[in-house]
């Protein structure tokens, strides 16, 4: 601490039964209090302050009593970490485009601020006017992953919101949850009144269309407005449904209590992003960031068919947004925010159909200047290297990353990552001979079915490519970075036990003890632990709800940062609740268990991910349904849309199939591709 915060003057918060004239519609709400001027003497004392100023480029500032409803767009980290969010970003936009309603964004509070907020008495607060979080419509939250869970917590708690949605009334806002956690809210389910499921650009003005409308008609029974949002395809409202268990322990269904809302909710799909070019006004943070960089989403959506990539399955089908428009979103972002990097996001960028015009285009607009450009998702194989080196011309050749995931030709079948190592091998051939200096390599241990020979092929692996970079330069550098396997939802593995940290750390160490001997060849871990509690959460049900809220009245937050070793903190919150990692993480699921959540529809068909699970125990490939006939997955029924591309008028596709083994030749078209011509 640098010194004692002078004393000013904190503005009452209204006791309940009093909130209601803050959710007025437009004129008749009453502005609720800023909290800037309590906050200002408390900055000095803090790690990083410029976080919590905002006042950025681009933001919004929208009057109070301008709008009929009001949301605050959370993402459950630090403003470093969430403020490049681009689906925050997204409906930031779209809500703040409409005349009327608004957005503001909140970020979680570092540990330090936190103790003074609650010391002084100053709520959790919007970044833009740091308002309360009491005072808004609707908490949107987006959950990128499970580790956020307790800091949501924390945020309810610090921002005068009942963290138990049955304790809310409508004076509260809805707390809505978002992103590839949400595919499984179980695990908050006493903490949410909606989970959104999918593509969030249309549901979201279709929840608003609903939280204004109920305003207006009486805005008083809040379990009225559950109802209407329950009713809203992809939303699902927890409250409406209830567990059911076997006698021996197993969850034998999730079913629906209340009438009129689906058995099973399905998610949304944007089947057209040309309809949703987003975003046009990136705000530029007002301190460093994770990523500081102008980001276009150049396709959504994977069919390579990874079986550990919940992101892959849960996104399906692909779909493109065309070059030009890739173009102009790039000169206009660049032009309004100033960013000197461009990130082509997607996936894995270099699968876009037009890749290699895209990256062309885009050199030739930037080459002499100051903007770079990057594909921060590349897949392995030397056409990475030709990308890479038309987009770096601004710049110098230092490292590429790829991820082989595992080291051995049995594993990456098993997984359904298909690479060859002589793909990897010419790969890092073709980059050390052209200037490239350092390649990162990323895998996984814990993947089921591995072996120690397995485990012992990823520092093989490195060691060959190591030697290749030898070759070129002494100076060069090869780092294979192993983290834990965590199985997720919605995959062909969300069957599969969890490896211990105990036998994690094994695995490391067979690892580390293979390169000893290799100087320039780097090794990088993360901590075993950090895998435990997101494997709880990833698969837990509800009854880990009451281990979730106790970890965190025991002090559990940011429960990802290596600064915070919280696992201690949660194993007893889960001896003190009766949640096993046993149970819930370490053992297999068999075929006729329901899980939690059956009743969640990703698209995919569990019959379907389930014949994908026994190949992968037979160590059977499938190609990229993209080019190759239908696996009959269950996504694109229903859908008016061409899954595969709409590109291929002349474009060449830098897509090497699994069937051409290391021929140079590269299909032109999609139809020579599927037919491994």
């Amino acid at each position: 601490m640098l010194g004692t915060a002078p004393t000013t003057p904190v503005p009452a918060t209204p006791a309940r039964g009093e909130r209601a004239a803050y959710r007025r519609p437009g004129d008749a709400a009453r502005v609720p209090p800023g909290y800037y001027a309590a906050l200002e003497p408390l900055l000095p004392l803090v790690r990083k302050p410029a976080q919590y100023v905002g006042g950025e480029h681009n933001q919004v500032v929208t009057p109070w009593t301008a709008v009929q409803t009001r949301w605050l767009l959370c993402y459950p980290d630090t403003y470093e970490v969430g403020q490049p969010n681009q689906g925050i970003q997204i409906l930031y936009e779209l809500l703040n485009e409409r005349a009327t309603s608004s957005a503001e964004r909140l970020y979680a509070p570092w540990t330090d601020l936190e103790a003074l907020m609650r010391e002084h008495g100053i709520p959790a607060f919007s970044l833009e006017e740091h308002r309360p979080v009491w005072a808004f419509d609707v908490l949107g939250v987006s959950l990128p992953h499970e580790l956020g869970h307790t800091n949501l917590l924390n945020l309810l708690d610090l921002g005068a919101v009942p963290i138990h949605a049955d304790q809310r009334t409508a004076e509260d806002p809805v707390v809505l949850v978002g992103g590839h956690a949400a595919y499984n809210p179980e695990p908050l389910a006493p903490f949410i009144d909606a989970a959104v499921m999918g593509d969030g650009e249309q549901v979201t003005l279709e929840i608003d269309d609903v939280v204004r409308a109920w305003k207006h008609a009486d805005g008083a029974d809040r379990r009225q407005l559950l109802r209407e949002l329950a009713r809203v395809e992809g939303v699902y409202v927890p409250a409406f449904y209830t567990p059911r268990y076997t006698d021996d322990g197993r969850l034998k269904a999730t079913v629906p209590t209340e009438p009129g809302v689906p058995s099973i909710v399905p998610k949304r799909t944007i089947q057209d992003l040309e309809e949703w070019q987003y975003p046009k006004q990136q705000i530029v943070p007002m301190t460093e960031t994770v990523h500081e960089r102008f980001s276009v989403e150049i396709f959504r959506g994977c069919t390579r068919g990874c079986r550990f990539c919940q992101a892959g399955m849960i996104t399906r089908p692909v779909r493109e947004r065309r070059p030009e428009t890739v173009q102009k979103l790039v000169e206009e972002g660049v032009r309004n925010t100033g960013f000197e990097e461009v990130g082509l996001l997607s996936l894995s960028s270099a699968d876009h159909s037009a890749i290699g015009p895209i990256a062309r285009d885009l050199a030739d607009a930037y080459e002499g200047t100051v903007t770079s450009l990057s594909l921060p998702s590349t897949r392995v194989d030397a056409f990475n290297v030709t990308l890479s080196n038309e987009l770096s011309r601004n710049g110098r050749r230092t490292g590429l990353t790829f991820a082989p995931e595992a080291g051995s030709e049995r594993m990456r079948a098993v997984i359904n990552k298909m690479v060859s190592e002589a793909d990897l091998l010419r790969t890092a051939e073709t980059a050390f001979s052209e200037g490239w200096r350092h390649i990162k390599l990323y895998f996984m241990v814990g993947l089921p079915t591995e072996t120690d020979e397995d485990v012992l092929a990823i520092a093989d692996l490195g060691i060959k490519t190591y030697e290749v970079a030898r070759r070129y330069g002494r100076a060069n550098k090869v780092t294979i970075s192993v983290g834990g396997f965590v199985p997720k939802p919605h995959t062909p593995f969300q069957w599969a036990p969890q490896d211990s940290p105990d036998e994690i750390r094994r695995k490391l160490s067979l690892i580390r003890h293979a390169i000893k001997d290799h100087g320039n060849l780097k090794l990088r871990t993360n901590d075993p632990e950090e895998g435990v509690i997101e494997g709880l959460l990833a698969r837990g049900d509800r009854r880990v709800a009451p281990a979730v809220e106790r970890a965190w009245r025991l002090g559990a937050r940011f429960d990802g940062w290596h600064e915070m070793p919280t696992l201690a903190t949660w194993q007893q919150a889960m001896d003190e609740t009766g949640v096993s990692l046993d149970w819930f993480s370490y053992r297999e699921r068999d075929e006729n268990e329901a899980l939690p959540w059956d009743h969640l529809d990703s698209g995919l068909e569990k019959g379907w991910l389930w014949e994908d699970w026994q190949d992968a125990r037979a160590d059977k490939q499938l190609d990229d349904c993209r080019w190759s006939p239908c696996y009959d997955c269950g996504v694109c029924p229903g859908l008016s849309i061409e899954h595969d591309t709409g590109y291929t008028g002349g474009f060449q596709l830098p897509v090497l199939p699994s069937g051409l083994g290391g021929k140079d030749t590269l299909p032109t078209t999609p139809e020579r591709y599927a037919s491994g011509g």
